[in-house]
């Protein structure tokens, strides 16, 4: 722990508070998200007074940064030589097979053995318009989802395929086991997803009106007893939607811990098998798929 106090010189006036304790104190610093948490919770002022990151500092100021190192894990990216399974891959995208288990990015509890660790291992550069934790990651798969992710190498070409995204022009197959045998061949699921009441890392479907407009359609693939093979089309992109959709019409997916039973299963069985979009810079339209994993086959 250390208690550092700085004076603004001209050099750094009108300066962003973030941008000059960055300039000033770039050894103690890790990152400009270390910053920020530590504006958060109020462990920098500026003339005595709390901050916030995009405040401006003037000459003569006093500005008061109480650093607690071991109370914020290290924000740097450390490569890591984790194996990658690259389907796809030009000077501008990749596309690669996510095995269940391994989260995305790093988070809280888990720093280490992510997508992003890989990575940046294998590639150094990449895009970093989610910011120096989520370089090239423009859309995400929970932990225990394999299947098919996208990154970007260039923040032109993660801006086009963020537009996409948000266009919900890029069509996504997933492959699901799910419990008990569904009635109908297909379906559409519209039903709203906001957060959960008690646990920050789950979420519900909501009453009409109170969360996000969610709308999944499926197909049933196979029967087998007290088991159904289906894929899914998202529409939209929300947090756990696919697991939520599926329990809120009685057909919740195999090994779902949160939304579900674990011990259906031996992993949550869900993944996304296919991906359909366009190049960001040629054009050209895109479609990659993978194997489903060996452990559905029985119910394939």
């Amino acid at each position: 722990m250390a208690i550092e106090t700085l004076t603004v010189t001209e050099d750094h006036n009108d300066s962003r508070v973030d941008v000059f304790i960055t300039r000033v104190m770039p050894e103690a610093i890790p990152s400009r998200m270390f910053i920020k948490r530590l504006l958060e919770d109020g462990r920098v002022t500026l003339n005595g007074q709390k901050v916030r990151p995009r405040d401006k500092v003037r000459t003569g100021d006093t500005v008061v940064v109480d650093i607690h190192l071991d109370d914020y894990p290290d924000d740097r990216i450390k490569p890591e030589d984790v194996g990658l399974n690259i389907i796809y891959e030009d000077d501008d995208i990749i596309a690669l097979n996510k095995p269940s288990g391994m989260s995305v990015h790093p988070a809280s509890g888990n720093y280490g053995g992510t997508l992003v660790n890989a990575l940046v291992h294998h590639f150094g550069k990449l895009s970093d318009v989610n910011g120096e934790r989520r370089p090239g990651i423009v859309h995400r798969l929970d932990k225990e989802t394999s299947g098919i992710i996208l990154v970007a190498k260039t923040n032109m070409a993660h801006a086009r395929l963020a537009r996409q995204f948000e266009k919900h022009t890029i069509e996504k197959k997933y492959v699901a086991l799910v419990e008990g045998e569904i009635q109908f061949e297909e379906g559409r699921i519209d039903a709203e997803i906001g957060r959960h009441a008690k646990f920050h890392d789950m979420r519900r479907v909501s009453p009409q009106g109170e969360g996000k407009a969610a709308i999944t359609y499926y197909t049933v693939i196979k029967r087998s007893p007290k088991i159904t093979s289906v894929a899914l089309f998202p529409e939209t992109g929300r947090t756990h939607q696919l697991r939520l959709h599926m329990r809120h019409i009685g057909h919740p997916v195999l090994g779902d811990e949160k939304y579900g039973k674990k011990s259906s299963f031996s992993r949550l069985a869900l993944h996304a098998q296919a991906i359909f979009f366009e190049h960001p810079i040629t054009k050209l339209p895109m479609e990659l798929s993978v194997p489903v994993p060996p452990e559905f086959l029985p119910y394939l």
